[in-house]
């Protein structure tokens, strides 16, 4: 209750009906996650996450670690990307892994070495192995999150279920989110001006990090994980982006329990494939012949909670509110 009045405080003075709604999601939404998670599993309330991480959204307090900016062509390397590169590393050793030993600068020299005076399809994912081998990390099990084409949604609910790990929460991912890089072969230096798009080269030098990137972690991934899958295009699951042609491939069946598939639809639709319909159904199919347990949700109400409380106005929003509402009528009666 106390959380929920506080949300909706900072988001309108007024008793509108948005400001109602808000505020019923927000005390629905405690009820669910707590019984998910169990109110003492973390020093905060789950709900306490969810209302600040999507008002902090909403506001662009995080929108930089939210953006769904792609690498594009025409863009040349990320200005300032030594300064980035090496900031972001103590910040992860300092305040988000505190605690944790790794030689920024020692990391920095081995990504210089391996991305310059090279032509920009001439990076292949050995050329990043002395980086790698100095930043080694072991994630507990029950962890892993994994994802496709729902990055924006897929970082909210891991800012709610702060126990859940992106690769974007590596050490590998923190540094290089965003950031786009190639060399010059006949130039001791990343070429700022031009660097071509990943689908130019299978040996593109950010393509061949993230690769590798993908399949340590992976390769890491121990206990039940999570994919969170897009219902709202065709393909949500793609054999040909990275966690279908890499991370899956990486998974090892004698290390994971259960593979727990989420497809989420956009509260606006279209609903294109779920569960038991499209590509989905080729995955679970993969996952079987690999000896893989599985389970699969369509629009897990924790997500769709996420997207409503972005985005209030939306019909089927409204409609969840209402039926949620008769619900809690009907237990008070």
């Amino acid at each position: 209750m106390f959380i929920g009045r506080r949300c909706v405080k900072r988001i309108s003075k007024t008793h509108s009906p948005e400001r109602k709604l808000q505020h019923f999601i927000g005390q629905i939404g405690k009820k669910y996650v707590d019984s998910q998670l169990g109110a003492s599993s973390f020093p905060f309330t789950a709900v306490e996450f969810l209302c600040s991480s999507i008002f902090d959204m909403i506001e662009g307090l995080i929108v930089p670690h939210l953006c769904l900016a792609s690498v594009q062509a025409m863009f040349g390397t990320t200005p300032n990307i030594k300064h980035i590169v090496i900031g972001r590393c103590f910040t992860y050793t300092t305040l988000v892994q505190t605690g944790s030993r790794y030689d920024c600068e020692e990391i920095w020299r081995q990504f210089e070495k391996a991305v310059v005076q090279r032509s920009s399809c001439n990076v292949t994912e050995e050329h990043y192995f002395k980086m790698f081998n100095m930043m080694p990390q072991i994630w507990p099990c029950d962890r892993f999150l994994f994802w496709s084409k729902t990055r924006m949604l897929v970082h909210s609910y891991a800012a709610v279920f702060r126990h859940f790990w992106t690769l974007e929460d590596t050490l590998v991912g923190y540094l290089f989110n965003d950031l786009i890089w190639c060399g010059q072969e006949e130039d001791s230096d990343f070429d700022f001006n031009y660097c071509p798009a990943w689908s130019t080269c299978r040996t593109h030098p950010v393509y061949s990090l993230w690769k590798h990137a993908s399949k340590n972690f992976a390769e890491m991934a121990c206990g039940n994980i999570t994919v969170l899958l897009n219902g709202s295009i065709v393909n949500a699951f793609n054999r040909k982006s990275m966690f279908g042609s890499v991370e899956l491939d990486s998974l090892n069946p004698q290390r994971v329990n259960y593979v727990n598939i989420k497809v989420v639809t956009n509260p606006e639709g279209p609903h294109i494939e779920s569960c038991s319909r499209g590509s989905v159904v080729e995955l679970i199919q993969i996952l079987c012949s690999r000896g893989f347990r599985w389970t699969c949700t369509d629009n897990d109400l924790t997500l769709v909670i996420l997207q409503c409380i972005q985005d209030l106005n939306q019909p089927s929003c409204k409609m969840l509110a209402n039926s949620l509402l008769q619900q809690k009528d009907l237990t008070t009666t």
